[in-house]
């Protein structure tokens, strides 16, 4: 008899990083529930790619969350400020870059929790990482750790000690190549993810951001071959 499958909340950008979590948790065998988000990013070219992952990997059920974060801007990826380009690779995480969407993963992990409430769901899958991550504060470890603790002290779950919410995050201290060796080994389609913070009108990767940075160095040191696809110089 085949053994019951649990549902979890698996937050999905349609990115490199979010399309290997949806594998490794389906590797896993449970239920997944992909939960994306139409917040005001810069492009929609993400969107597509988390519905063409959450089809691939036969997700329970897909949700696309809008929210409008350009109300508040503050950040590269929701007002008109501009995407920095070719920085250095060791400065990056010297500082909190521009890019940096303030409190998003808070806002993220919020209605993820609130739908694994509903689901009774016990775990909620995140993909970020403390060694290729842009200096964002949002992805470190203790961060993660404080936002477990405040999940369980604010739900029925927690309170009534029905069940604990635990967050998981595989990718935390995976390098980039790592993550990419893990995906290609799990049949993860790279060619179908997107990372670049400011793509071209048809969807092609700058080459120049962090973001792109990232994954070219990534591919590289894994002995991966790159499948991006980049805009023409």
């Amino acid at each position: 008899m085949t053994a019951p499958t649990s549902p979890v909340v698996l937050l999905l950008s349609g990115g490199l990083d979010s399309t290997t979590l949806l594998a490794i948790a389906k590797g896993e065998g449970h239920d997944v529930y992909a939960l994306s988000f139409r917040y005001g990013q810069r492009h929609s070219h993400e969107i597509d790619a988390a519905r063409r992952a959450a089809e691939a990997w036969g997700v329970a059920r897909h949700i696309v969350a809008d929210i409008d974060l350009r109300m508040f801007g503050g950040s590269a990826l929701t007002s008109a400020l501009e995407v920095p380009k070719d920085r250095p690779i060791d400065t990056r995480s010297e500082e909190i870059p521009v890019t940096y969407v303030p409190a998003r993963n808070t806002i993220f992990l919020s209605f993820a929790l609130a739908w694994a409430e509903v689901l009774q769901a016990r775990q909620i899958f995140i993909g970020v990482n403390a060694l290729d991550y842009s200096g964002y504060p949002d992805c470190r470890p203790e961060y993660i750790a404080a936002y477990e603790q405040m999940a369980n002290l604010a739900t029925r779950a927690g309170v009534e000690d029905t069940g604990r919410i635990t967050v998981r995050t595989p990718l935390m201290a995976m390098s980039k190549a790592d993550i990419i060796r893990t995906g290609a080994s799990l049949g993860v389609d790279y060619a179908a993810t997107t990372s670049c913070y400011d793509p071209d009108a048809n969807g092609a990767a700058c080459g120049h951001c962090d973001s792109c940075q990232l994954r070219r160095a990534g591919f590289l040191q894994a002995g991966v071959p790159d499948p991006t696809r980049y805009a023409a110089a």
